[in-house]
């Protein structure tokens, strides 16, 4: 697990939230817990990990 931790704010319709609560208490995890795994996931699908790499380009976003 990471040793530091950074606030991260998202906005979400008020119904997805529910149900993403929901579907995480469901599955006994904390809304918190799936987000890193999200979070993880995508950084390993782009190869990036802890800032290390340049992620990989992507066209359709301008620099």
């Amino acid at each position: 697990m990471e040793s530091k931790t950074a606030r991260f704010t998202v906005l979400l319709d008020p119904q997805k939230k529910q149900a993403f609560e929901q579907l995480c208490a469901s599955q006994d995890l904390t809304p918190s817990q799936v987000v890193r795994q999200l979070i993880r996931g995508y950084l390993e699908q782009h190869n990036v990990s802890d800032g290390q790499q340049k992620p990989t380009h992507n066209p359709k976003v301008k620099s």
